[in-house]
């Protein structure tokens, strides 16, 4: 197919069973090559079976595209190759990594995934170094350097493995847009590290010590609102509601509760609403749209956390969140309440998330089948679950001294 190429034009063309190229008359030599699965290229011709790629369609304007694709037949009328064959040279439209990161791959990972915000945080603060070179121009020296300075400076392999992720997914979409032929990532091997040693649970007398600072937190709130009420009913002001009429003082017992027996994450339990807990079938609901992997799954309850949720349901309020912040919308935070709780506890290198893999190690130790444990976390591969739930150290020496 021959015509001009217009913007209207590209709009209008659709997929078909097989490939096609639509010519420009404008300049002859570029086109557009629609595939079957509705992606479009732009493309420039310079001899018999002497085609290059310019860009998708969508991600290059019409007008960058036509203006390379005319540099290109200049080239090889002048040179009989283009520059950008015979020389590696890269397109002028090719943007530099903060170019392609604001403009291209942030509106798409913003459309398509969740926590950009974290996202643009780590590509900012870590490959500040490079944003201004050209994608093309990166190389893997260039982030081997990057990370070589993140180890030397006190970051641990797992920390440098996690920020150099952050990027890969940058490249990947240059990739797949037809910005660069490979990613600079392709030759760069993850660090190796200790997963297995790094799962992080309560002994025994941890969580003896953990439940017990609860008991004494709850008790010393009792006794701080009696002495308040004593202070407001001697000047004859309207007492505050008494704490031992209802089951918990605030809600970091009830929360902490439901993650020991739970594994929500904290974001999930935080998401968590009146509506998705029932409380006759004794199943949790978590929805796709607060988990990590966007999937929903179904938690039971077990005695501890259907006794918590409902005692906890009579004193929570009007809100649809289970554990409300102050204003009845969505909790953003309980870290202080907890640090100082953990320090009442004796407990140390311990964090919320630590919950999850308690959850998991307890279930794992009491003999649950690993893929029921995957299902109960929800992990999509059963290998995050073996990271997470590994047998405890004391299990191990006991099946030792069977023999």
């Amino acid at each position: 197919m021959k015509t001009k190429i217009t913007q209207k034009l590209i709009t209008s063309l659709a997929a078909e069973p097989k490939v096609y190229r639509v010519h420009d008359t404008h300049l002859p030599g570029f086109f557009i090559r629609v595939l079957p699965s509705g992606h479009m290229s732009y493309m420039v011709t310079w001899g018999r079976n002497k085609n290059a790629t310019l860009g998708r369609v969508g991600v290059l304007t019409l007008d960058q595209a036509r203006k390379e694709a005319g540099r290109y037949l200049t080239d090889a009328h002048e040179h009989g190759e283009p520059l950008a064959i015979t020389q590696g040279r890269r397109g002028s439209t090719t943007p530099s990594l903060r170019q392609f990161i604001d403009d291209t791959y942030m509106p798409w990972f913003r459309a398509h995934h969740r926590g950009d915000e974290k996202t643009l945080y780590n590509l900012d603060n870590n490959f500040d170094t490079i944003m201004h070179q050209r994608l093309d121009a990166i190389t893997g020296r260039d982030l081997e350097q990057l990370r070589t300075g993140w180890l030397n400076a006190g970051n641990k392999a797992s920390t440098a493995n996690r920020k150099m992720g952050s990027i890969s997914g940058v490249f990947s979409r240059a990739v797949d847009w037809e910005y660069l032929p490979s990613s600079p990532l392709d030759k760069i091997k993850p660090l190796k590290v200790d997963t297995k040693g790094k799962v992080r649970y309560l002994s025994k007398d941890e969580t003896r010590n953990l439940r017990n600072a609860l008991e004494v937190r709850e008790h010393r709130v009792i006794l701080e609102r009696d002495s308040a009420n004593q202070w407001r009913a001697e000047r004859r002001k309207e007492l505050y509601n008494d704490l031992r009429e209802v089951a918990f003082t605030d809600h970091l017992k009830p929360m902490i509760l439901v993650s020991l027996n739970t594994g929500m994450r904290r974001g999930e339990l935080f998401g968590l609403t009146w509506q998705t807990v029932n409380f006759d079938r004794k199943v949790i609901t978590v929805g796709g749209d607060t988990t990590k992997t966007s999937e929903t799954r179904h938690i039971p309850m077990n005695g501890e956390t259907f006794d918590t949720l409902k005692a906890w349901k009579k004193q929570s309020g009007a809100s649809a969140f289970v554990f409300p912040g102050l204003d009845g919308g969505r909790m953003e935070d309980v870290k202080s309440a907890w640090l100082k709780l953990l320090q009442e506890a004796c407990i140390t290198g311990f964090r919320w998330h630590d919950m999850r893999h308690d959850f998991a190690s307890r279930l794992v130790m009491a003999g649950v089948p690993l893929n029921t444990v995957r299902d109960l976390l929800g992990h999509t591969d059963i290998k995050m679950t073996l990271r997470y739930a590994h047998l405890a150290p004391d299990v191990k020496a006991a099946a030792v001294d069977l023999l």
